[in-house]
């Protein structure tokens, strides 16, 4: 009698553990079922995003650069009058020099001087010009040659002349242009280290 309910008794754990493994399957192929399902009705996107952004802050820190000088010309000139007098000529030469810095002011920039789009930028700088109109040094000028009494107001004369020939010799076309392309690759590489890959450099026309 014992023997018989042993045997009953374990026929009945057998088929308990019977059910548990194929109720344990049946869990196990539902989830594989679910994830199949999951992974091929969904995919994954990877997204670029090239967007570079330049802040107030930056474009502030570039402004404060104030006065940027691309261009230094050292020049001398030589000037002279002649008073015509009734027996004799008197004669004043003097020799001026001067340095003129040509470059951009960065505080006369225009609302939306920058436009970024992406990894491209523009930059649109003020024009080249003079940053210093009084370029002359006169602690350095020398007299050439002087003859007769020459006052003040003849010197000034001569100083005015001196200032629009030096103007006219160094703020040239030319000059004006090497400035610019200086202005350009300095602007150029300021940006490219910001990380923008394609950099287009303007400058304004002169408005004053």
């Amino acid at each position: 009698m014992d023997i018989k309910k042993t045997i009953l008794a374990l026929l009945k754990q057998f088929r308990l553990q019977i059910t548990l493994g194929i109720v344990g399957i049946v869990a196990v192929l539902a989830l594989l079922s679910w994830l199949s399902h999951t992974v091929s009705t969904s995919s994954v996107e990877i997204v670029g995003n090239d967007s570079i952004d330049i802040t107030p802050q930056q474009i502030q820190s570039i402004k404060a650069i104030g006065q940027w000088e691309f261009l230094a010309i050292n020049d001398e000139v030589m000037v002279d009058t002649v008073r015509r007098g009734i027996f004799s000529d008197d004669h004043l030469t003097r020799i001026y020099y001067g340095t003129l810095r040509l470059g951009v002011d960065m505080h006369r920039t225009k609302p939306g001087w920058i436009e970024a789009h992406g990894d491209t930028i523009v930059v649109t700088l003020p024009p080249v010009g003079l940053l210093d109109e009084e370029f002359i040094d006169e602690t350095r000028t020398k007299s050439f040659y002087e003859s007769g009494k020459w006052d003040a107001k003849a010197r000034k004369e001569l100083l005015a002349k001196a200032y629009r020939k030096m103007r006219a010799d160094c703020l040239t076309p030319k000059n004006i242009e090497i400035a610019q392309n200086n202005a350009d690759l300095q602007m150029r590489n300021i940006m490219k280290a910001m990380g923008f890959n394609t950099v287009a450099i303007r400058f304004s026309k002169d408005n004053k």
